[in-house]
């Protein structure tokens, strides 16, 4: 799944409307601490 620019973007902007700016900094850290997790399972 690849997603350009213009995606995640988006995604951001959405992401950002729904949880507020102050727990956005969590969010995304926990986003990327879930995908190394998965990225270690699949090695």
């Amino acid at each position: 799944m690849n997603l350009g620019p213009t995606e995640m973007m988006i995604i951001l902007v959405i992401m950002l409307l729904l949880f507020g700016g102050s727990q956005l900094p969590k969010l995304a850290r926990s986003i990327g601490q879930a995908q190394k997790e998965f990225k270690d399972a699949m090695d």
